[in-house]
């Protein structure tokens, strides 16, 4: 087996790398060769944000064909990732140690599970993962990260013998609990739910519609180039607000609007025949129908209470429904989302380490954090927001 290493994206046969998602079961938009490219042509990711390109692909000898493949960026820093290590940073720098740069293997600035190793079979996964710990030798990088891993490629790093870290998202599904069937409707979707959870829902909802809200839901090529614009003013709004700079460039928002028009979907509110907010989501779609729906961004140019909530998860999970989605998964954080029925989901990440001593105290280190993620996690388990019995 050969390994090569990438500058662009665009160096690497786009069909190639988009087949290897074929047979992939969480496989999603994110993961796209299109998505990836534009991220790059951009300046989203790329060197001068911190982001140096250095994507592996994985050969027979003497063939071209792409038979494995990971989106691996040499990192500068953390930010971006949502998986936090500034503490290991740190512990490196206080023993002389330089963490960075270090290889990330990963959609950058997107937190959504999935595979990150790409192959066609069990096998070809394995050479990848194999091939990487004498690449980053060759690299001289310390450490090297993979975020939001599916289950079954974490337990195969597990198994070789990778240190392992949970986190937390909250993600709605689509069944009934009681007659573990799809929900029928929204009320049925209700209905489901404790009597002050259901009560809480419907009073935000009136005091949203009341306030003179009203929504368009525009999908794919439904989604104009001004309707694109106006995202864009609420996403850069909304970060410039939080004191920070967006990290996603208008040209990539072009890129998402003339190469992959049909991953994206488009929640608009409207106030007096004017558009005020808007929640962009992803969608991963199959010959069966839609299968999860992505969370990504929102944004308000006007304030009304109890929009977010409205607008980002009842809206959505109504569309879901008639949709027939099986799972909308709510991005990053935010334990809010529990009481609307978003449910504490694992992620997973896993870390190769270098240097043995700091694999060892990682080591140690992560079992104490996991503990206490699972204790986390029960807790929230137990105020789950749907009916007993």
């Amino acid at each position: 087996m050969i390994a090569r290493l990438h500058p662009r994206m665009a160096d690497i046969d786009a069909a190639q790398w988009d087949a290897l998602l074929a047979d992939q079961p969480q496989a999603n938009p994110f993961l796209r060769h299109a998505y990836l490219q534009a991220l790059e042509s951009s300046a989203s990711a790329c060197p001068e944000t911190g982001w140096t390109p250095c994507h592996v692909t994985l050969h027979r000898e003497g063939e071209d064909a792409v038979i494995a493949a990971a989106p691996m960026y040499l990192k500068s820093h953390s930010w971006g990732e949502y998986v936090f290590d500034f503490a290991w940073a740190r512990a490196y720098a206080a023993h002389g140690r330089a963490y960075y740069p270090k290889a990330l293997i990963a959609v950058p600035f997107t937190p959504v599970p999935g595979p990150r190793l790409l192959a066609r079979n069990a096998a070809d996964r394995a050479q990848l993962i194999t091939a990487l710990p004498a690449i980053w030798r060759k690299l001289e990088v310390e450490t090297a990260h993979v975020l939001f891993l599916d289950e079954q490629q974490t337990q195969a790093l597990r198994d070789a013998g990778w240190l392992q870290r949970q986190g937390v998202q909250f993600h709605w599904h689509n069944r009934h609990p009681a007659t573990l069937q799809p929900f029928t409707d929204f009320d049925d979707f209700l209905s489901s739910l404790q009597r002050d959870k259901r009560r809480k829902i419907r009073q935000e909802m009136r005091r949203v519609a009341e306030a003179g809200v009203t929504y368009r839901v525009l999908r794919g090529a439904a989604i104009t180039a001004a309707d694109w614009a106006f995202f864009r003013a609420c996403y850069e709004t909304t970060y410039l607000e939080h004191g920070n700079a967006p990290y996603l460039t208008a040209a990539f928002w072009e890129a998402m609007r003339t190469t992959m028009p049909d991953a994206w979907l488009l929640i608009v509110a409207m106030r007096a025949g004017q558009p005020i907010a808007c929640s962009l989501l992803g969608m991963h779609e199959r010959d069966d129908g839609i299968q999860t729906v992505y969370g990504r961004y929102w944004g308000a140019l006007q304030r009304v209470d109890l929009l977010h909530f409205d607008l980002c998860y009842y809206q959505t999970i109504a569309w879901c429904i008639a949709h027939r989605v099986q799972r909308f998964e709510g991005g990053a954080q935010g334990e809010h989302k529990l009481a609307r029925a978003l449910l504490p989901a694992p992620t997973h990440s896993a870390h190769w380490i270098a240097d043995a001593h700091f694999a060892a105290a990682l080591k140690e280190h992560l079992a104490q954090e996991s503990q206490a993620q699972a204790d986390y996690t029960s807790l929230l388990a137990q105020h789950s927001p749907f009916r007993r019995g």
